[in-house]
């Protein structure tokens, strides 16, 4: 899915689907969002599995196969693989996240690891409908995992980091105060929970984040 991109991603994609005819290239008229476009590719995909990357992170050669396995052979509708965490040159800040072993919608409103780059879900068995994402500016992927599991649906987690999450100066998530406005709209005006309990989570949250930064911050100085 190509959201109106200025670097070389529609010609790449245009050699590879001339030479793999599974590949198709969708362009938006103009740029849309993350969410318009997400919802756009999931409603031209006809596959058994949607899997989630975004043009700044990066995929293991062997991502697809390895998670694939897992969710067969342990029956699960709904994965995340743990993650690296890069820089904007592709150099490890020095921590792997790595997944419970299960989530539900309590768990990740109260430890909210999941990542999109490490998501696959099986449409076989997930409603597609929960799958469309609100067109909110922030936080609308966290929104959608919130909808599948708020269906009943438990996310598995794969203790194998996957996949390798780029933390750049410039992406939406590297303010801290846009980020923490997110975090609340999501709480309180998405999820609608009473305000005890979104303290409580925002206080994970807060917990959590800084935890997850910690790292970098070494790995800078």
């Amino acid at each position: 899915m190509d959201d109106q991109s200025t670097d070389s991603s529609v010609s790449i994609v245009e050699k590879y689907a001339k030479i793999d005819d599974r590949i198709h290239l969708i362009q938006n008229e103009r740029n849309s969002g993350a969410a318009i476009s997400r919802n756009e590719a999931l409603k031209h995909s006809n596959g058994r599995f949607v899997a989630y990357i975004d043009s700044d992170d990066l995929w293991d050669p062997n991502k697809l196969t390895v998670q694939l396995k897992y969710m067969q052979e342990h029956q699960s509708a709904f994965s995340c693989a743990s993650y690296r965490v890069i820089d904007e040159d592709g150099h490890s800040l020095g921590k792997d996240v790595y997944m419970r072993p299960q989530v539900d919608y309590k768990g990740f409103l109260t430890n909210n690891l999941l990542q999109t780059i490490g998501i696959v879900v099986d449409l076989s068995v997930v409603d597609r409908k929960l799958c469309i994402m609100p067109n909110l500016r922030r936080r609308q992927d966290a929104a959608t995992w919130l909808q599948i599991l708020k269906n009943g649906y438990v996310c598995e987690g794969i203790d194998e980091p996957l996949g390798s999450y780029r933390r750049t100066a410039g992406s939406l998530s590297s303010s801290k105060v846009k980020a923490v406005k997110g975090v609340w709209f999501l709480y309180r005006q998405v999820e609608h929970l009473s305000l005890p309990f979104s303290i409580y989570c925002f206080v994970r949250y807060a917990f959590l984040a800084v935890w997850k930064r910690t790292y970098v911050h070494q790995h800078q100085e």
